[in-house]
């Protein structure tokens, strides 16, 4: 990390939280609920707004079916290359895309700071660079704009986005921290800026809204810092701004759900969250992470039974081929934590025995599927079994903080 005071630089870290597609990415859903035609009519797409293809690609993006979105996507910006949210549209899935496959959008990270220190897997070089490329064509348009009308709230509205965009990939990506701090707090002002032009603009409240929650959960000596560069918040108007953004039914009322059902969460508020959680599970039935989150807040709230239920429900729906190739194992790994938290070793074993029986399935959680699974033998006196599951973990990645626990256990049984 690029600093070493911990409590002062973890207390910066929060403020990336503020980056406006975080954890909305995660878990963010469109609010095209309309089922559009097979064939859009390029006739008809005479404005981005009015492309038919738009919400076709925003279902696609929203299933998480990434390569069909970027597709579609990059044909929404053939027909509209000066539109700068025409950019950002293909930015926002490219990155999104790169972030799954990096195994950077597990829920758990992003209701605590675990996220702060997790690098996950490196990111594809070629991505990067289009990633960089994409942030320079928008911010170029966004210029060009408000060189001609500096009070054009929609490019101002358009820049704040992709300088939220950029937060994100330098947070997570480059892990670049304070860059992507610089360019989070731009993303504000810039939002900020269009509401002070157009109190009614509704949607620019999701980024200022989570900047606002952000500062409020800052120590009261990082609160008096920030606020000699002009910015400030409390916890309880941020919550209310995104609220107001949820109850909208503009472009970003889904977006504001799950960034509310976040916050939440981390006010260990669960049973509101999970009512956002289970309301969005419902309408997205292609979706994992919504009801798997709805499982990890049930085992938050102290109802280990029910989550037990919705961590199977996900994992059956997966067998079953609801969510195609996604990584619905994580249910799996789910609910051996949760039966390993209940001291059911042998039940807990068995859950993570489960994410190997995926035909494909993210190395980071199986190597703690495996690792978590030995332990689990070695409680249950079967160390045999265990020391497989240890030389398991080393055969998948050598250089991971749980083949480094692995070498330990080879040494020496696990005990609790």
């Amino acid at each position: 990390m690029p600093f070493r005071q911990k409590s002062s630089g973890n207390s910066v870290l929060r403020c990336c939280l503020a980056l406006p597609v975080i954890f909305c990415s995660l878990f963010a859903y469109s609010v095209a609920q309309t089922n559009p035609p097979n064939e859009p009519d390029p006739a008809v797409a005479d404005s981005l707004k009015h492309d038919p293809l738009v919400p076709v690609a925003f279902d696609h993006f929203y299933n998480m079916d990434y390569d069909r979105a970027v597709a579609e996507f990059e044909k929404v910006l053939e027909r509209h290359p000066n539109d700068p949210e025409a950019v950002n549209h293909v930015l926002m899935v490219v990155l999104l895309r790169e972030l799954y496959r990096m195994g950077a959008m597990r829920s758990g990270e992003y209701a605590s700071d675990s996220f702060i220190g997790e690098a996950h897997r490196p990111a594809d070089p070629r991505v990067k660079e289009q990633i960089k490329q994409l942030v320079a064509r928008a911010e170029g348009l966004e210029e060009k704009e408000l060189k001609a009308n500096p009070n054009d709230v929609n490019a101002l509205y358009a820049r704040g986005v992709t300088r939220g965009q950029f937060a994100m990939y330098t947070a997570l990506v480059e892990r670049a921290w304070f860059s992507a701090l610089r360019n989070a707090v731009g993303a504000r002002r810039d939002h900020e800026h269009v509401l002070q032009l157009d109190p009614n603009y509704v949607d620019a409240k999701l980024v200022v809204g989570t900047h606002y929650y952000v500062m409020g959960s800052l120590p009261w000596s990082v609160k008096a810092a920030v606020a000699l560069i002009g910015l400030s918040g409390t916890k309880e108007k941020g919550l209310d701004y995104l609220r107001q953004v949820a109850d909208s039914n503009t472009e970003n009322s889904v977006d504001a759900q799950v960034v509310l059902g976040l916050f939440l969460r981390r006010e260990h508020r669960y049973d509101e969250s999970r009512a956002l959680m289970h309301e969005l599970a419902e309408h997205y039935l292609r979706c994992y992470l919504f009801p798997l989150e709805e499982a990890n807040l049930l085992r938050a709230a102290g109802h280990p039974s029910e989550a037990a239920v919705m961590y199977r429900k996900v994992w059956q729906n997966g067998r079953e081929g609801k969510y195609g190739k996604l990584h619905y194992e994580l249910a799996a790994f789910g609910l051996g934590e949760l039966l390993r938290s209940q001291k059911d070793y042998a039940s807990a074993a068995s859950a993570y025995e489960l994410v190997g029986e995926v035909s494909d399935p993210d190395p980071e959680t199986l190597q703690k599927a495996n690792l978590a699974a030995g332990e689990m033998y070695d409680l249950l006196q079967k160390r045999d079994l265990a020391m497989k599951k240890y030389q398991t973990v080393l055969a998948e990645n050598a250089a991971t903080p749980p083949a480094d626990q692995a070498r330990k256990l080879i040494k020496q049984a696990y005990r609790e």
